[in-house]
Parts: C-alpha cells; structure tokens; sequence
C-alpha cells in the first residue's frame, strides 16, 4: 500500500501528460466560426479510420485511467 502510495503522484503525471499529447495530435474539423457557436450547417457524421481511431480510443483509455487513478489517490 505504501509503494502505491508513493508512485501514485508519478503515474497521475504519466497519464496526463500521455492525455495531453494524444488529445492534441487529434485533428479538429472545427474552424474559426466554430469555436465561437457559429460554423457550416454539416450534419453529416464523420468516421474515424486508421490512426484517428486508435488516437480516439488511446484518449478514452488513458482518461479513464487518469479517472480511477484520482478516485484510488481520494480514497487513500
């Protein structure tokens, strides 16, 4: 429990700094008109193939890593 305790901090940092790069290597489609509520009227959906994908499901896994690891750091 103690050696949990002690590489908690250096496995949060790992993982967030991991969630950070992936989230920005992610391209966005949203422009200029989109950050501020406005955009083109494409409803159509958009499909994820080859390494947006993987970065898509690497960001889910390594943000409910980052999660469990905060709950386990409260609840020690």
């Amino acid at each position: 429990m103690e050696n949990l305790l002690n590489s908690l901090p250096y496995i949060q940092i790992t993982l967030s700094i991991l969630l950070i790069v992936v989230i920005l290597l992610q391209q966005s489609d949203a422009g200029l008109g989109g950050a501020f509520g406005g955009g083109d009227d494409f409803s159509g959906g958009h499909t994820r193939r080859g390494f947006e994908k993987i970065l898509f499901y690497t960001t889910i896994i390594l943000s409910i890593l980052f999660i469990i690891s905060a709950f386990v750091a409260i609840i020690i």
